[in-house]
């Protein structure tokens, strides 16, 4: 099966309220093994980065304006996630911005151009119940070494997540048959 572990980031918290994407990022993966594929964009939201959303990504505005504009990545996003199951860490929040890029082209929204999406977070609640299950947790969790990640950025943060999703299922995996809780993956 071809997935696709993806991330985003953004000028805010919510594409309803005129927040873009500014960053966009994919690791393919085939069989529980990373292939080697990725993508990787940059795009100028046309608007201003939020100073909360700066605080978390370090992405500011200079950075952003000779960046190509969402229109002109979308074609090959599209084409590289199409028919993949996407993993994302809290899935609603990227697909949020992905759908409302989508949109905006007259694109279908994700869901309709991928396989499936998996959403590590619900995932990760079910394993570790009433504890945080953030990126940065799962990681110190699964001694995954995040050290050289001072600030979120997609490409990061993708390939930080493809090494919690293998080791997070691994352990689902290797559960007796009466404790697997969670569908298969």
């Amino acid at each position: 099966m071809r997935q696709i572990i993806l991330d985003t980031e953004t000028t805010g918290l919510n594409p309803r309220r005129g927040h873009r994407l500014i960053e966009v990022a994919g690791i393919e993966m085939e069989n529980r093994r990373l292939t080697g594929r990725y993508l990787h964009f940059y795009c100028n939201p046309e608007r201003e980065v939020d100073a909360g959303a700066l605080a978390i990504h370090g992405v500011t505005n200079e950075f952003l304006e000779d960046k190509p504009k969402f229109a002109q990545i979308a074609k090959e996003l599209v084409d590289f996630i199409a028919d993949a199951e996407l993993i994302i860490h809290n899935a609603p929040f990227d697909l949020g911005f992905l759908d409302m890029e989508f949109a905006r082209l007259d694109l279908p929204p994700t869901q309709k151009i991928c396989a499936n999406v998996l959403d590590t977070l619900p995932m990760a609640r079910e394993l570790h119940p009433g504890k945080h299950n953030n990126l940065d947790v799962l990681c110190e969790r699964y001694q995954i070494s995040n050290a050289h990640r001072t600030l979120h950025g997609a490409l990061l943060d993708a390939e930080l997540l493809a090494e919690v999703y293998l080791t997070m299922t691994h352990q689902i995996d290797q559960r007796p048959v009466g404790e697997k809780r969670h569908a298969d993956c």
